[in-house]
């Protein structure tokens, strides 16, 4: 792929590569190869696939939403027309052919609604790797065969409403389970998205709107003011800022001009340039991290689910009792005892609570969640959450607002207050981030001066006149450009700002051949009051190690990491990396044995967001960001990782206690069904059975409820 370009820093106490929106740095800095030279299918890997075990090959969540309520319409009035359950609410209902209610849509729920298990549990035994469908298949098919045998005389052991009741209850469970499936297509389409779908080609007759599939290397683009660049190749006349934050994480948008390199979905924010084209299509950095964020996903593993282990175990435990039930009933009873006893041992097997005990607790855990302005998008993530010990920040937007903030200012002859209300005044017309900020700082102590003339100095700074009196604004290459006076008492403070990552601009009074430096104005990057907060809860928690990464030059990084309290030696900064670097972070720390939660907002995170054993998107970020990860805080406070530990261990408490009650019901009611206390007059009917069913349903349900009471943000 194409090597992506990045500003690299300089000395920070020389020519201030963080100087300022005006101070041009470019430097096409090479990012790394691809690991790979394929383009990686968009599927997930633990969803895709058609064959092996995976029992949710073409599943499509719309799918069981449909069955899922369809088969609960279906199962109501097979429930309200059964003989036991109007015995047990002392009602009684009776109208012509209600006999066939359960048949009829019992056989319809049985095979609409049933079918995905059928299959699946076929597809289990094929694979002899026996779990949750084969399990639900076994049970529903002999709870069908029961029930129909009885219908046409045969039996008495009418199953309708169990039946069409475990249908319901598995496909409830399986739609939520089936709803983070999407996830890897959704990355990728974000990630698309991106780039433009036209292009503007510069030909002999003037320029063109072509698609940008149409683009080759060594055509020449316009790319205007606001716009996105189509395609990753070198200006060759103009220059402008360009927003690289996407890709690069670069906190403010670069200064470039003619022989910088340009990369496809970055955004001239100021001027037009044309781009002489040099990569396309599979080449460009942008389908890099496509490709990074694809083979990130798929090299996940599949992560076995507790339930089907439990599951699997319950299978085998139920069919040797039931084949045990069947051979001594039949020896030392009747054939008809032997049939009673063994379906009953099957039909109590259903694991109605087992299918349960998870996904209610995740659909739970996830509406707590969200109550708290966290949205679990894959339970899996929320699964891993709890055993996670070290937690990787992207700075920018995540632990800092993303957006400068005067943080200092100082003048020489003059003061700050009058520093601050003539830059406001000249930087008034300008649509800069930086700009904004001084404008914002002066409109909250004071009023602005009044400015005319207005020009644009593009990579340098600007320039106004007030009250006759010309004034620009800038940075390094504007001192340059003017060979403008800098007082030492300036000189100084802008050094001491500097050294801690702040980007410096100065305030000249520009007058004939001399220009002088009247004033300076510090500008950095807000960190979030809220992080600080942050990295003390995850302290008190247990994590082991806080991590950030970013693209930021290395002051700037230290310098933020002092303000969040970061210890020495223990916590770590990773500073001025490229895409690729960021997932090569995340695989080094789980190289050294940690489990990484990753928390990102941008383009550039995708990657580690989706390598990562946890990925924790903030809300406010980019759609690809939330595409990749499994966790979305939407209210971009960092202090809601802490609250999703919380609630993964709490959940996980829950999801251990109901398996335990759902087996330890098995562990109790099938030897009960299988008669082995008959001798002494103790034995279990399918009725007394299916009450035992629907209470251990209600137990687990119950339990689950207790999540609500788990306290997620100080204030919730």
């Amino acid at each position: 792929m194409a090597r992506a370009s990045k500003s690299q820093p300089t000395d920070p106490h020389g020519g201030q590569h963080h100087a300022d929106h005006h101070d041009h740095v470019s430097a096409a800095a090479p990012g790394g190869p691809h690991p790979s030279g394929h383009t990686a299918s968009p599927t997930h890997g633990d969803h895709g696939g058609h064959g092996g075990h995976d029992k949710h090959a073409g599943h499509d969540p719309e799918a069981f939403r449909r069955k899922f309520w369809l088969s609960l319409l279906l199962t109501l009035p097979i429930v309200a027309t059964s003989h036991m359950v109007m015995d047990w609410f002392g009602y009684s209902l009776d109208f012509p052919a209600m006999s066939w209610v359960g048949p009829v849509l019992g056989t319809f729920v049985f095979l609409y609604g049933g079918w995905p298990f059928l299959v699946g549990g076929v597809r289990e035994a094929r694979d002899r790797a026996p779990g949750m469908m084969l399990l639900i298949s076994m049970a529903i098919t002999v709870a069908y065969v029961a029930s129909l045998a009885t219908s046409l005389g045969l039996f008495d052991l009418d199953f309708w409403w169990e039946l069409a009741a475990l249908v319901t209850i598995m496909l409830l469970g399986h739609w939520q389970e089936m709803k983070a499936i999407g996830q890897a297509q959704g990355a990728l389409a974000a990630l698309a998205a991106l780039l433009p779908d036209d292009a503007d080609r510069v030909t002999d007759d003037g320029v063109e709107t072509v698609p940008v599939s149409d683009l080759r290397i060594g055509d020449v683009v316009l790319v205007r003011s606001g716009a996105r660049v189509p395609a990753d190749g070198e200006i060759v006349e103009g220059a402008a800022e360009l927003d690289e934050s996407m890709i690069t994480g670069e906190s403010r948008p670069v200064a470039k001009s003619s022989g910088d390199r340009v990369v496809a979905g970055t955004v001239a924010t100021d001027s037009a340039i044309r781009v002489r084209v040099d990569a396309v299509g599979e080449d460009t950095a942008l389908a890099g991290i496509q490709r990074l964020v694809s083979e990130a996903q798929q090299s996940s593993g599949r992560a076995q689910v507790l339930a089907d282990r439990f599951a699997a175990m319950l299978f085998y435990i139920a069919t040797a009792a039931a084949l045990i039930t069947f051979i001594a009933w039949s020896v030392f009873g009747t054939l008809n005892e032997a049939v009673v006893r063994t379906v009953t041992v099957l039909v109590i097997a259903c694991p109605h609570a087992l299918g349960l005990a998870i996904p209610l607790v995740i659909a739970l855990s996830t509406a707590v969640a969200a109550k708290a302005g966290i949205l679990v998008k894959d339970r899996l993530a929320l699964e891993r959450m709890r055993t996670v010990n070290a937690v990787l920040f992207d700075k920018t937007g995540t632990l800092t607002k993303g957006e400068h903030v005067v943080t200092g200012v100082a003048g020489d002859s003059i003061d700050e207050q009058a520093v601050l209300r003539i830059a406001g005044a000249v930087e008034a017309d300008s649509e800069h981030p930086l700009a904004r900020a001084i404008v914002t700082a002066a409109d909250q102590r004071g009023d602005r001066a009044k400015a005319s003339e207005f020009k644009s100095l593009t990579g340098r700074g600007v320039q106004a006149t007030i009250d006759g009196t010309t004034y620009a604004v800038g940075g390094p290459a504007l001192l340059r450009e003017l060979d403008a006076t800098v007082p030492s008492v300036l000189r100084d403070r802008a050094e001491e700002w500097s050294g801690r990552g702040a980007a410096v601009l100065y305030l000249l009074h520009v007058g004939g051949s001399t220009s002088v430096a009247t004033g300076a104005i510090a500008l950095e990057d807000e960190v979030r009051p809220e992080a600080r907060e942050a990295v003390e809860q995850l302290r008190a928690i247990g994590i082991s190690k806080i991590v950030m990464i970013t693209g930021d030059a290395e002051p700037v990084a230290r310098a933020v990491a002092a303000d969040l309290g970061f210890r020495d030696g223990v916590d770590e900064v990773f500073a001025e990396v490229l895409p690729a670097d960021k997932d090569k972070a995340v695989l080094e720390l789980q190289a050294r044995g940690l489990t990484v939660a990753m928390v990102g907002d941008g383009v550039n995170d995708a990657p580690a967001l989706a390598r990562a054993d946890v990925g924790i998107a903030i809300g406010a970020g980019t759609d690809v960001a939330i595409e990749s990860a499994g966790v979305v805080l939407a209210s971009s406070d960092p202090r809601g990782v802490t609250g999703i530990i919380r609630l993964s261990k709490a959940s996980y408490r829950k999801m251990i206690q109901n398996l335990a009650w759902a087996a330890g019901y098995n562990v109790v009611a099938i030897p009960l069904a299988a008669g082995v206390l008959a001798w002494a007059g103790i034995t279990l009917s399918p009725a007394i059975g299916a009450v035992l069913m629907s209470a251990s349903t209600i137990v687990v349900a119950a339990n689950a409820q207790l999540l609500r009471r788990v306290r997620l943000t100080p204030d919730s």
